[in-house]
Protein backbone atom coordinates (compact mmCIF):
# COMPACT_ATOMS: atom_id res chain seq x y z
CA UNK A 1 0.00 0.00 0.00
CA UNK A 2 0.77 3.32 -0.47
CA UNK A 3 1.47 5.92 2.24
CA UNK A 4 -1.86 7.67 1.23
CA UNK A 5 -3.83 4.35 1.75
CA UNK A 6 -2.05 2.78 4.64
CA UNK A 7 -5.04 2.74 6.46
CA UNK A 8 -7.19 1.46 4.06
CA UNK A 9 -8.39 -2.09 2.88
CA UNK A 10 -10.33 -2.94 -0.26
CA UNK A 11 -12.50 -5.85 -0.34
CA UNK A 12 -11.62 -8.08 -3.07
CA UNK A 13 -14.36 -10.65 -4.03
CA UNK A 14 -17.76 -11.13 -3.62
CA UNK A 15 -21.03 -8.92 -3.03
CA UNK A 16 -18.79 -5.61 -2.25
CA UNK A 17 -16.30 -6.34 -4.28
CA UNK A 18 -14.25 -3.24 -5.13
CA UNK A 19 -15.52 -1.25 -2.15
CA UNK A 20 -12.79 0.15 0.08
CA UNK A 21 -12.86 0.44 3.73
CA UNK A 22 -10.34 2.88 6.15
CA UNK A 23 -9.70 1.22 9.61
CA UNK A 24 -8.63 3.64 12.33
CA UNK A 25 -4.83 4.15 12.26
CA UNK A 26 -2.47 4.51 14.99
CA UNK A 27 -3.26 1.19 16.78
CA UNK A 28 -0.70 -0.93 17.68
CA UNK A 29 -0.13 -4.05 15.89
CA UNK A 30 -3.49 -3.78 13.26
CA UNK A 31 -2.25 -5.16 10.24
CA UNK A 32 -4.32 -6.02 7.54
CA UNK A 33 -3.65 -9.14 5.79
CA UNK A 34 -2.21 -8.47 2.09
CA UNK A 35 -4.95 -8.54 -1.20
CA UNK A 36 -2.63 -11.64 -2.24
CA UNK A 37 -2.49 -13.45 0.58
CA UNK A 38 -6.16 -12.84 1.24
CA UNK A 39 -6.99 -14.04 -2.25
CA UNK A 40 -5.23 -17.41 -2.18
CA UNK A 41 -6.89 -18.20 1.50
CA UNK A 42 -10.62 -17.34 0.14
CA UNK A 43 -9.82 -19.65 -2.56
CA UNK A 44 -8.65 -22.52 -0.02
CA UNK A 45 -12.06 -21.94 1.77
CA UNK A 46 -14.68 -21.45 -1.22
CA UNK A 47 -16.48 -24.41 0.14
CA UNK A 48 -16.02 -22.96 3.51
CA UNK A 49 -17.03 -20.10 3.99
CA UNK A 50 -20.42 -19.84 1.86
CA UNK A 51 -23.44 -20.21 4.25
CA UNK A 52 -20.84 -20.79 7.29
CA UNK A 53 -20.38 -19.00 10.50
CA UNK A 54 -17.46 -17.27 11.05
CA UNK A 55 -15.05 -15.64 13.44
CA UNK A 56 -12.72 -13.21 13.03
CA UNK A 57 -10.60 -13.44 16.17
CA UNK A 58 -8.51 -9.85 16.47
CA UNK A 59 -10.46 -8.73 14.02
CA UNK A 60 -8.19 -5.29 13.36
CA UNK A 61 -9.25 -3.57 10.10
CA UNK A 62 -12.16 -6.89 9.76
CA UNK A 63 -10.16 -7.47 6.33
CA UNK A 64 -11.17 -11.40 6.89
CA UNK A 65 -14.26 -11.12 8.04
CA UNK A 66 -15.78 -8.24 6.06
CA UNK A 67 -14.05 -10.16 2.71
CA UNK A 68 -16.40 -13.46 4.57
CA UNK A 69 -19.57 -11.83 4.05
CA UNK A 70 -19.21 -10.54 0.86
CA UNK A 71 -18.60 -14.17 -0.26
CA UNK A 72 -21.74 -15.58 1.30
CA UNK A 73 -20.65 -16.27 5.35
CA UNK A 74 -23.78 -16.43 7.37
CA UNK A 75 -22.71 -15.19 9.92
CA UNK A 76 -19.27 -13.13 10.66
CA UNK A 77 -18.27 -12.27 14.40
CA UNK A 78 -15.50 -9.58 14.57
CA UNK A 79 -13.98 -10.06 17.76
CA UNK A 80 -11.21 -7.34 19.46
CA UNK A 81 -10.12 -5.37 22.16
CA UNK A 82 -9.48 -1.81 21.05
CA UNK A 83 -12.70 0.58 21.24
CA UNK A 84 -11.90 2.24 18.54
CA UNK A 85 -11.51 -0.74 15.95
CA UNK A 86 -15.02 -1.96 17.53
CA UNK A 87 -16.86 1.49 16.27
CA UNK A 88 -15.33 1.05 13.29
CA UNK A 89 -16.53 -2.51 13.01
CA UNK A 90 -19.70 -1.53 13.64
CA UNK A 91 -20.32 1.85 11.58
CA UNK A 92 -18.96 -0.31 8.67
CA UNK A 93 -21.37 -3.25 8.94
CA UNK A 94 -23.90 -0.15 8.93
CA UNK A 95 -22.33 1.42 6.09
CA UNK A 96 -22.36 -1.94 4.34
CA UNK A 97 -25.85 -2.63 4.90
CA UNK A 98 -25.20 -5.80 6.63
CA UNK A 99 -27.11 -7.57 8.89
CA UNK A 100 -25.27 -10.60 9.22
CA UNK A 101 -22.29 -9.13 11.08
CA UNK A 102 -21.61 -9.15 15.29
CA UNK A 103 -18.87 -7.16 16.96
CA UNK A 104 -17.84 -8.01 20.20
CA UNK A 105 -15.47 -6.02 22.03
CA UNK A 106 -13.65 -8.45 24.01
CA UNK A 107 -10.16 -9.74 24.68
CA UNK A 108 -9.81 -12.96 22.43
CA UNK A 109 -9.36 -15.37 24.92
CA UNK A 110 -12.06 -13.85 27.00
CA UNK A 111 -14.57 -14.36 24.43
CA UNK A 112 -13.65 -17.76 23.73
CA UNK A 113 -13.83 -18.89 27.63
CA UNK A 114 -17.37 -17.43 27.21
CA UNK A 115 -18.65 -18.24 24.14
CA UNK A 116 -19.79 -21.61 22.99
CA UNK A 117 -21.81 -22.02 20.04
CA UNK A 118 -19.13 -23.71 17.49
CA UNK A 119 -18.03 -21.81 14.30
CA UNK A 120 -17.80 -23.36 10.56
CA UNK A 121 -14.50 -20.98 9.40
CA UNK A 122 -11.94 -19.40 12.21
CA UNK A 123 -9.56 -16.83 11.06
CA UNK A 124 -6.47 -16.10 14.12
CA UNK A 125 -4.40 -13.40 13.11
CA UNK A 126 -3.41 -11.89 16.20
CA UNK A 127 -0.40 -9.13 17.00
CA UNK A 128 3.08 -10.46 16.29
CA UNK A 129 4.54 -9.35 19.64
CA UNK A 130 1.21 -10.59 21.32
CA UNK A 131 2.01 -14.03 22.20
CA UNK A 132 -1.05 -15.28 22.22
CA UNK A 133 -1.64 -17.75 19.26
CA UNK A 134 -0.89 -20.63 21.62
CA UNK A 135 -3.16 -20.15 24.16
CA UNK A 136 -6.10 -19.34 21.80
CA UNK A 137 -6.15 -22.41 19.50
CA UNK A 138 -5.65 -24.78 22.80
CA UNK A 139 -8.72 -22.45 23.95
CA UNK A 140 -10.84 -23.38 20.61
CA UNK A 141 -9.89 -27.07 20.28
CA UNK A 142 -10.77 -27.90 24.22
CA UNK A 143 -13.83 -25.56 24.38
CA UNK A 144 -15.16 -27.63 20.88
CA UNK A 145 -15.45 -24.05 19.31
CA UNK A 146 -15.43 -25.30 15.97
CA UNK A 147 -17.37 -27.73 13.78
CA UNK A 148 -15.27 -31.08 13.23
CA UNK A 149 -13.34 -31.08 9.98
CA UNK A 150 -13.54 -26.80 10.61
CA UNK A 151 -10.57 -24.56 9.07
CA UNK A 152 -8.63 -22.58 10.94
CA UNK A 153 -6.85 -19.75 9.55
CA UNK A 154 -3.74 -18.86 11.73
CA UNK A 155 -1.24 -16.06 10.20
CA UNK A 156 2.23 -15.67 11.57
CA UNK A 157 5.54 -14.03 10.64
CA UNK A 158 7.43 -15.59 7.40
CA UNK A 159 10.21 -16.39 9.13
CA UNK A 160 8.58 -18.65 11.67
CA UNK A 161 7.63 -21.77 10.84
CA UNK A 162 3.69 -23.05 11.31
CA UNK A 163 2.58 -23.22 14.81
CA UNK A 164 2.26 -26.26 16.58
CA UNK A 165 -1.47 -27.41 16.69
CA UNK A 166 -3.47 -29.23 19.19
CA UNK A 167 -3.83 -33.00 19.06
CA UNK A 168 -5.33 -34.71 16.31
CA UNK A 169 -5.30 -31.02 14.20
CA UNK A 170 -3.78 -31.25 10.52
CA UNK A 171 -2.15 -28.25 8.29
CA UNK A 172 -3.84 -28.69 5.57
CA UNK A 173 -2.28 -25.64 3.40
CA UNK A 174 0.91 -23.88 4.30
CA UNK A 175 2.43 -20.99 2.33
CA UNK A 176 4.27 -17.88 2.59
CA UNK A 177 4.37 -14.49 0.88
CA UNK A 178 6.51 -11.11 1.64
CA UNK A 179 6.80 -10.95 5.32
CA UNK A 180 3.62 -13.21 6.18
CA UNK A 181 3.19 -16.84 6.60
CA UNK A 182 0.30 -17.79 6.47
CA UNK A 183 -1.45 -20.72 7.20
CA UNK A 184 -4.36 -23.74 7.11
CA UNK A 185 -5.24 -25.88 9.45
CA UNK A 186 -8.18 -28.38 10.27
CA UNK A 187 -9.94 -29.64 13.58
CA UNK A 188 -10.31 -33.13 13.11
CA UNK A 189 -13.06 -35.53 11.26
CA UNK A 190 -14.09 -38.05 12.57
CA UNK A 191 -13.29 -41.56 10.60
CA UNK A 192 -11.22 -39.38 7.97
CA UNK A 193 -7.59 -40.83 7.67
CA UNK A 194 -4.34 -38.44 8.82
CA UNK A 195 -4.46 -35.07 6.07
CA UNK A 196 -1.06 -35.09 4.58
CA UNK A 197 1.45 -32.56 5.59
CA UNK A 198 2.06 -29.96 3.17
CA UNK A 199 5.16 -28.28 2.76
CA UNK A 200 5.43 -24.39 2.29
CA UNK A 201 5.14 -24.00 -0.73
CA UNK A 202 2.04 -26.32 -1.80
CA UNK A 203 -0.05 -24.53 -4.32
CA UNK A 204 -3.81 -23.61 -3.36
CA UNK A 205 -6.35 -26.16 -4.20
Amino acid sequence: MTTATRNEVRIIGGTWRGRKLRFPSGIPGLRPTPDRVRETLFNWLRDDVPGGRCLDLYAGSGALGFEALSRGAREVVFVDQEPRVCRYLTETLGRLGSAHGRVRCADAQSFLRADSAPFDVIFVDPPYAAGTLPAVLALIDARHLLRAGGPVYVEVPAREDAPALPDGWSLYRSKRAGEVGYHLARAPQPGAPPAQQPSAGDPPA
